[in-house]
């Protein structure tokens, strides 16, 4: 009994903080330049009693001189063509503007069973459930204390991703609360403990956490939602994929001509694609934004380019980064692969051995800036497969150049037999250098879920 009055005062307290504080103003949605009804939603804002635990809906309308306006963010990320299951089922609510000024409401309504996100204490025992919440040290207590942190986060989520908060169908829930907002508030807690080790009017570099996750699993996805709750949180982010630091067409076409015949050097990819030198002028430049006012370009990778063969992207289309950072998402799927004896990768593939010695120089480039590490794990590597042709699929769906199923098969099987030679070390050793207690391991199912570990 004393469990439970205890619980209904967290409850009753954290209802009153969420009350008070949760509010529209300064947290930017995004704007998709391809949507014709971006900056025109009305969002509905979640209140609560004590007595009851029950939301009230009371929508808030940008453009009502009462309300706080929402600041857009552009984004270049796209839904079409990821692959994400969770999203496309979805109960979007989308309002938009009619010619005459007035304006509807039309429901995208999901085909599979919702849950109505009506209770606190419903809630709660949810996020307690999730599969993360012994490895990043969430317990009930925290939980209940932080609930308003929670449900911040969440509405923040489901504007960023256009879902519906209050009927969100139970694959988008645990997307949010078992696997997004764990990560955040380990990214969080990860943050602070940087920041402890320097002292008061030092300049503190920026966090730098990697993200070791194979292709198509979601980190990309996982990755801008991070990026986004730290902008809404007034942290400044930044996020670079390693595929920003391929070699530019020409210095692909110079890699296959000094590997003829060698599959996995034919195209980009493998260890040896990337302009190490690149990488690390990048990273070096980003931790040392530390103050207000200092930018840079940061690179970024044209995979259209040459007919898909790709090309760095001009550098007049670099988006640009401002200080002072406080955490950099460096995302990729072979962060963190360490070099292996050369019998071991030959017999894998007799066409690893030159992509392993290549690798013996990205640890330099790479994996010693990062201090925190995610790692995604898979149970099995033709997952990619799977995955890739899910994405591929989509994107012809929406009207967009995809590739075929044989032209997937021929793609994946250029990075698989690096998976098999390479993943097994990252599972049972951690990444490249990395502090173990400063890594966060993710099981995944096939369908991008976390799981619980065997």
């Amino acid at each position: 009994m004393a469990v439970a009055m205890s619980w209904s005062s967290l409850i009753s307290s954290a209802l009153q903080h969420y009350n008070n504080r949760i509010n529209l103003r300064d947290y930017p949605i995004p704007c998709h330049s391809s949507n014709p009804i971006c900056n025109s939603f009305n969002f509905k804002r979640r209140s609560f009693s004590s007595s009851s635990s029950k939301f009230n809906d009371h929508v808030v309308n940008p453009s009502s001189s009462s309300s706080s306006k929402l600041s857009p963010i552009r984004t270049h990320f796209s839904f079409a063509g990821c692959g994400c299951s969770w999203i496309q089922d979805n109960s979007m609510v989308h309002d938009y503007a009619t010619t005459n000024g007035t304006s509807k409401r039309c429901s995208a309504l999901p085909t599979t069973k919702t849950v109505d996100v009506s209770s606190v204490s419903d809630l709660f025992e949810f996020i307690c459930s999730g599969p993360l919440v012994d490895k990043i040290g969430i317990t009930p207590q925290s939980v209940g204390q932080s609930i308003d942190k929670w449900l911040l986060y969440g509405s923040q989520l489901c504007r960023l991703f256009q879902l519906n908060e209050l009927k969100l169908t139970i694959p988008q829930k645990a997307r949010l609360y078992h696997y997004y907002i764990p990560v955040f508030i380990w990214c969080e807690d990860q943050i602070a403990l940087h920041n402890s080790k320097f002292k008061d009017g030092d300049d503190v570099p920026p966090l730098v956490i990697g993200f070791s996750a194979p292709q198509g699993c979601g980190k990309t996805t996982l990755v801008f939602a991070l990026d986004y709750l730290f902008k809404t949180t007034k942290m400044k982010s930044a996020t670079i994929s390693i595929d920003d630091f391929y070699l530019t067409a020409q210095g692909q076409a110079e890699l296959r001509e000094k590997n003829p015949g060698n599959a996995l050097l034919e195209y980009r990819g493998n260890s040896g694609s990337h302009d190490l030198q690149l990488s690390v002028e990048t990273l070096e430049a980003l931790t040392k934004l530390t103050k207000e006012g200092i930018k840079m370009k940061v690179p970024r990778y044209d995979k259209s380019a040459y007919s898909g063969r790709g090309d760095r992207a001009d550098s007049s289309t670099w988006p640009e980064v401002e200080g002072p950072l406080t955490v950099i998402l460096f995302e990729g799927w072979m962060l963190g692969f360490k070099p292996l004896p050369t019998d071991v990768v030959k017999a894998v593939d007799p066409q690893l051995e030159i992509v392993n010695k290549n690798l013996e120089a990205y640890y330099d480039a790479w994996d010693k800036y990062i201090d925190a590490w995610v790692v995604i794990k898979i149970q099995d590597p033709s997952y990619v497969y799977r995955w890739r042709l899910q994405a591929e699929i989509a994107m012809r769906q929406a009207g967009k150049a995809g590739m075929s199923d044989e032209e997937v098969n021929d793609f994946v099987s250029r990075y698989l037999p690096a998976y098999k030679a390479y993943l097994p070390t990252l599972y049972a050793e951690g990444p490249s250098g990395s502090d173990p207690d400063r890594v966060l391991a993710i099981d995944i199912d096939e369908e991008r879920n976390p799981i619980l570990a065997n």
